[in-house]
């Protein structure tokens, strides 16, 4: 009888983990440690990152800070007169319980210069100070004043500081609309409210962003060398069964 049980305990786990998917406009801040370079990438290659900040679901779940987030790079065109480009996708997420197929596209992405700089006290008024006092800034702008729990911009307070994350409201900026779950504070990491493209990678653009067809191909462009280098962090945002005409 040991059997019929231990089969219907695998079947049941894996009816549950094809039937996860996450909410339209879910953010999921992510930690890439994969070098990626348009000049010697190649179609295939494992993308590996991290999710940076637990993420809070309508459903009342929770995905664990820490879980392995994986994509690959789909094609690339080496550096020449005409520049160059990397096209990848985001592939899964998993924990220690789930796997979630992703279908995602990215709404910001920035340099691992700036995600370090993002972790430091903005001002040198803040370098005596305990960590959990300091004030910095997020890439995008806006201010975390972690001693007080709350964000800031020119518009006032625009999230929370929890001491676990950052957390807020998506607004529309630039070529970036607020995302479909935008009543929904989000985990936020290191982006501002208004994060929207490309953040310290010089010339490389985000012509792509994965939100419309091809849906869940993100393409990343440069007039040299598309080069992000591991550790970058990447503002992930869940596409909706119908991805949308209003998404770049």
């Amino acid at each position: 009888m040991l059997w019929p049980k231990l089969l219907f305990a695998v079947l049941s786990c894996v009816t549950l983990m094809g039937a996860q998917s996450l909410p339209a406009g879910t953010a999921l801040p992510v930690e890439v440690g994969s070098s990626l370079n348009a000049k010697s990438s190649k179609p295939g290659q494992a993308i590996q990152g991290k999710l940076m900040q637990e993420v809070r679901l309508s459903s009342g779940a929770t995905l664990k800070k820490g879980s392995r987030v994986t994509g690959h790079v789909i094609s690339t065109k080496k550096p020449g007169a005409g520049g160059s480009s990397l096209v990848l996708q985001f592939d899964q997420l998993q924990d220690e319980k789930q796997k979630i197929a992703l279908n995602v596209a990215v709404r910001a992405l920035a340099s691992s210069t700036n995600v370090f700089n993002a972790g430091l006290p903005a001002g040198p008024s803040s370098t005596a100070e305990f960590s959990g006092a300091w004030v910095t800034q997020q890439v995008g702008g806006e201010f975390v004043f972690r001693g007080r729990g709350y964000v800031t911009s020119n518009e006032g307070k625009v999230g929370t500081w929890s001491g676990t994350g950052v957390w807020g409201k998506l607004q529309p900026a630039g070529d970036c609309p607020a995302s479909d779950s935008n009543g929904v504070e989000q985990a936020l990491w290191i982006f501002s409210t208004t994060a929207c493209g490309t953040y310290g990678l010089e010339d490389v653009k985000l012509t792509h962003a994965g939100g419309s067809a091809p849906v869940g191909q993100v393409t990343l462009e440069s007039a040299k060398d598309v080069e992000i280098r591991g550790g970058s962090g990447w503002l992930l945002l869940a596409n909706g069964a119908s991805a949308g005409a209003s998404s770049k």
